[in-house]
């Protein structure tokens, strides 16, 4: 029995200690010249100006979360072209934004021609650079008046929501746009549980009808924009919290997707507890795990094999701007997730696109405090709003440049212990990597 033992914790030892030993990471290859790169903003975090809206009323009452008042944002209202002109520099393709509902419809049944000729001005803008629009349906945001009949909970809010979808496809159809439907469905249910307290029920209620939204949007797209690819991008969130999303959208949806749409932030592992500060909205206090976005894309991959993968959101999240806790500057956070994704599409993964979150800083959602932007702006500190460059702009602009990481780059970042997001051959890939086609 005791040489059992002994055996055992040897095992367990050598086990340990595989776990805990850096692995010596391969070459990756280049990118190909047809990859997508992008950057990517929302309306209502950047835009500022903001008319009435469910967000706009919770900045102003204080919701729960919420520490600081959207006022102006980034006041990209006024600041598109000087911003576009900064995402060509980079050398980027694709352009994401957000059409606001509220803005183009801020009385219910009443079209704002001057909100649709905010928007004519962005896509020209973006069309003129040489870049392609990648353009949101709806990024959390509603209009006030539809909050005042229920939001997502009210009787109407499908017909009501595609009506809207029809004009903003039906003004930009033929003119080359990548579509997304609903951003994140899944914090977006979140948020709107939060801020208005919704029960289970009502909280179900509104999931089946952005399942029902996202399908309709689906349908309008291919009628009215023929040839257009469409989607919806999914937060990988850390475990099990994605596991329930999908469940719910995409199993239902997956059907109505032209491609895999990613936002990849945070990863969670056994030596890893830290993305517990998502509750506190810390988020700056999260350790990032690079290597983790591998893994995903494996699980992911195995579950839907037949569409590529475009990862629509990655970024790192300073504390105003200041060095983070464990060292990890934007530019090495960028280069070693292109690594990590360079070296899943050496084993095979499609995946056809990267945007980074985000052009600037903005408004995350209830406070200033989180930084994600390429190029910092102190919102509530300089009126003048000055864009100016963090180390990740010369990183992203070779990067693309170059198809990629550096040749002999490789990752300094500790990889996870005990991933809970592991390849497809473990339990986690077995019970939550299973193949889906949709309803």
């Amino acid at each position: 029995m005791r040489k059992k033992m002994l055996a055992a914790s040897g095992l367990l030892a050598i086990t340990a200690a595989s776990y805990l030993r850096t692995p010596k990471l391969p070459e990756v290859s280049p990118l190909p010249d047809d990859f997508r790169w992008g950057i990517a903003l929302a309306g209502f975090q950047s835009e500022g100006h903001s008319p009435d809206s469910n967000w706009k009323r919770y900045s102003d009452s204080r919701a729960p979360m919420i520490s600081d008042e959207v006022a102006d944002a980034a006041d990209w209202l006024n600041r598109v072209e000087e911003d576009v002109a900064r995402a060509k520099d980079l050398g980027i393709g694709y352009f994401r934004y957000s059409v606001e509902w509220a803005r183009t419809e801020p009385v219910i049944g009443t079209v704002d021609a001057e909100g649709f000729a905010f928007y004519d001005h962005v896509i020209e803008t973006v069309e003129a650079a040489g870049l392609k629009p990648m353009i949101t349906l709806d990024h959390w945001v509603y209009p006030g008046w539809l909050l005042d009949r229920g939001g997502w909970l009210g009787a109407d809010v499908v017909d009501l929501w595609l009506a809207h979808a029809e004009r903003v496809v039906r003004r930009y159809a033929g003119r080359g746009v990548t579509w997304i439907t609903i951003n994140e469905p899944g914090v977006y249910v979140d948020f709107e549980q939060q801020n208005r307290r919704f029960d289970r029920k009502q909280r179900d209620l509104m999931r089946r009808r952005l399942v029902e939204a996202h399908r309709g949007a689906y349908a309008l797209i291919k009628e009215l924009d023929p040839g257009a690819w469409a989607t919806s991008n999914l937060a990988i969130l850390p475990p099990p919290l994605h596991w329930a999303d999908d469940r719910w959208f995409l199993d239902k949806t997956v059907d109505t997707m032209d491609f895999l749409g990613i936002d990849y932030y945070y990863g969670l592992s056994a030596d890893n507890l830290t993305a517990r500060h998502a509750l506190d909205e810390q988020l700056w206090r999260i350790r990032m795990q690079p290597d983790s976005l591998l893994h995903q894309l494996r699980v992911y991959h195995r579950k839907v094999p037949h569409l590529p993968i475009w990862i629509i959101e990655n970024g790192v999240c300073t504390d105003d701007g200041k060095p983070r806790f464990d060292g990890l500057t934007r530019s090495r956070h960028l280069q070693e997730h292109l690594y990590y994704l360079q070296f899943a599409r050496d084993e095979g993964i499609p995946i056809i696109g990267y945007n980074y979150w985000s052009l600037t800083d903005n408004y995350e959602w209830g406070s200033y405090r989180p930084r994600f932007g390429l190029y910092t702006v102190d919102v509530t500190s300089d009126p003048d709003k000055e864009r100016k460059p963090t180390d990740a702009v010369a990183t992203y602009t070779a990067a693309i440049a170059s198809h990629g990481v550096p040749p002999g780059f490789r990752p300094t970042s500790r990889p996870a212990w005990g991933v809970f997001a592991a390849p497809w051959r473990t339990t986690y890939g077995r019970l939550f990597g299973r193949r889906v086609t949709g309803e």
